[in-house]
């Protein structure tokens, strides 16, 4: 009656041979997006290259998209960015410079559009997860700074001028998206008179 349950519930940490499951699964389905495109993917196909029988697959993920968020949503909880430390400069362009990495990594931006699923109430609920991942990072970076007595931007202005063009170029292979690209997009935003330490607050 009082005995503790032999794993911890829920389908994100597992344990025992639950977690291997799932690690084989992910891996494979990181894999396979790399490989064939994430619209080309198949459960088969998952359940083939993990050695593992299809029904589970089906059963505990039902559809691919399903599957692909929840392989984002794993990465996202065990890949952070850099801890903020307040320096806002600084912080900003460390931000920046992991979003292009993670955006970069095999499968990022793959894993990101299977969010968007074709079904439109799935859909909403991927975009509001994904925006709700990146508005608590900002948020914190942002807040940080703040209690240091620094004017900061806002979550959009960090999005509409950092995230965006990511992105953007990650998507389209555009060349020079780099580090550097990645940290001038931070300086960029913050070389105005209005966010810089030593300069006039605008009225």
């Amino acid at each position: 009656m009082n005995a503790a349950p032999d794993r911890v519930p829920g389908p994100s940490r597992p344990g025992g041979r639950s977690a291997r499951v799932q690690a084989a699964v992910h891996r494979a389905a990181t894999e396979l997006v790399c490989e064939l495109g994430a619209d080309r993917v198949t459960m088969p196909a998952v359940a083939a290259r993990a050695g593992v029988n299809p029904t589970t697959v089906y059963r505990r993920w039902g559809t691919v998209a399903g599957l692909l968020a929840d392989v984002a949503l794993v990465r996202h909880d065990t890949d952070r960015p850099p801890e903020p430390t307040g320096a806002l400069d600084e912080d900003l362009a460390g931000y920046a410079a992991w979003a292009l990495v993670d955006f970069s990594r095999p499968g990022g931006i793959a894993f990101f559009r299977a969010e968007v699923a074709p079904d439109p109430d799935d859909r909403r609920a991927g975009l509001a997860r994904c925006l709700d991942r990146c508005a608590v990072r900002i948020d914190a970076l942002l807040a940080k700074a703040a209690e240091r007595g620094r004017v900061v931007p806002t979550r959009q202005q960090v999005i509409d001028r950092i995230i965006a063009p990511l992105y953007f170029r990650v998507v389209f292979s555009i060349p020079d998206t780099d580090e550097a690209y990645a940290r001038a997009l931070a300086a960029d935003l913050l070389d105005h008179p209005h966010f810089r330490p030593d300069g006039a607050a605008a009225g």
